[in-house]
């Protein structure tokens, strides 16, 4: 009874290694190759359980989902201009087909980006090099990158890949280039603030010279005004005299002699030297000396 007892339990245990052997389990995010002598005989595709021969038959799984090529060093292309720029940029890929993917590659991702990588860099450096610098850093950027994706999944589909998208994330000049491109540009910078400068050093001379030239003719026109003036005063008063004197030259003597006494003693410490019988003191001797009055 125990012998037997023992024996089905032996059976069972050989029956779930068995079991255990024939079945697998495909993810929703691969793909499985079922080998038999080392040859595809099956292609699982849709994820769920499935059953092999065991000892006969192995399974092998594959990642379909995107995976991601980024280099490590900028490649080094040459533009049109035949000027050497910096080109970083990375591959959106997956595997869609396992069975072509194993017979191109024999499965190697490192193999299969190896040749990704080298399909976009020529094609890369074919089109980089229809083009100028401007182009390729910001005019036809977008262009570019659809012209290498389409070329390259093209390509990739022969190894059973899809190449999902090429992006450029930077397009530099080499070190020493740029050194030289920023000094040529500060150099073109200077070259502008002088001439601005010299230009504006010119328009001030040219309004302070104008400047000077309204102020002189204002001044001008100013003392012309006034010396009109001036002249237009003392004629008038010069008829007026006139007209005084015709009317009563006496009184106009007269006047003008108090005039002279007024301007002549008007400080106590003036002293005048002359004769007694000058005119001068005319109206001092006799105030009533105009006209015999």
């Amino acid at each position: 009874m125990n012998k037997s007892i023992g024996s089905l339990l032996i059976g069972l245990l050989v029956v779930l290694v068995v079991l255990s052997a024939s079945m697998f389990t495909v993810d929703q995010r691969q793909n499985a190759l079922v080998f038999q002598l080392g040859e595809v005989v099956s292609v699982k595709t849709k994820p769920g359980l499935y059953f092999k021969l065991p000892l006969v038959q192995n399974v092998r799984f594959f990642d379909t989902r995107i995976l991601t090529l980024d280099s490590a060093d900028p490649e080094r292309f040459i533009t049109s201009e035949k000027k050497n720029v910096l080109v970083d940029s990375f591959i959106k890929w997956r595997v869609i087909d396992a069975r072509q993917f194993y017979v191109s590659v024999g499965g190697d991702e490192t193999r299969a980006q190896i040749r990704l990588n080298q399909t976009v860099n020529d094609g890369l450096r074919a089109e980089f090099g229809k083009r100028t610098i401007n182009e390729v850093v910001s005019g036809r950027r977008e262009e570019i990158m659809n012209i290498i994706r389409t070329k390259a999944d093209s390509d990739a589909r022969k190894i059973g890949v899809q190449v999902v998208d090429v992006r450029i994330k930077r397009v530099d000049l080499p070190e020493t280039v740029s050194e030289n491109v920023y000094r040529r540009m500060e150099a073109e910078r200077k070259q502008v603030a002088n001439e601005l400068r010299s230009t504006g050093a010119a328009e001030a001379e040219k309004i302070k010279a104008d400047a000077d030239k309204q102020k002189d003719v204002i001044v001008a026109e100013a003392y012309r005004d006034a010396q009109r003036v001036k002249g237009e005063g003392d004629a008038k008063a010069s008829a007026v005299y006139a007209g005084a004197y015709g009317k009563n030259a006496e009184f106009y003597a007269f006047y003008r002699s108090m005039q002279a006494y007024r301007e002549s003693f008007k400080s106590k410490s003036d002293v005048m030297v002359l004769d007694p019988s000058s005119d001068f003191f005319k109206y001092m001797k006799n105030p009533r000396a105009a006209g015999g009055q």
